[in-house]
This record gives structure tokens, sequence and C-alpha cells, in this order.
């Protein structure tokens, strides 16, 4: 092997390392982020039902101050 092969060689393993860590970096970072949307989605169900206990407990209210202004 001529040393431009052994030269040619050495750097395809050097851009094939780095494509390894790329793709390693690309997998952490998809795994955030699919937790964080996890994470993301469950916080806004959480959300949802605590604006609907509160919309129902207002509506509950008006109910009955509605009620009571009939009484007067």
């Amino acid at each position: 092997m001529t040393d431009t092969e052994n030269m040619d060689l050495v750097a395809l393993e050097g851009r094939v390392d780095e494509l390894i860590r790329t793709v390693d970096e690309l997998k952490s970072e998809n795994s955030a982020l699919r937790n964080q949307q996890d994470n993301l989605v469950s916080e806004r169900a959480t959300l949802i039902e605590k604006t609907e206990q509160a919309r129902i407990r207002i509506e509950s209210m008006i109910s009955r101050l509605r009620a009571m202004e009939t009484r007067s």
C-alpha cells in the first residue's frame, strides 16, 4: 500500500469516526427531545384538566349568583 493510499485510508477512517460520533449525538438529542415532548404533552393534559375544573366551578358560582339574584 502506498503512502497516498494509506493517508486516504486514515482520512476515511477519521470521517467514519466523525459520522459515528454525529449519529450518537443525534440519537441522544432525539431521545431528549422525545422525553421533552412527552413531558409537555403530559403537562398540557394537566393544564386542560385544571382549566376545565375552573370553568365548571365558575359556571357553578355564576348559577348560584343568578339564583340568589332571582330570590331577592
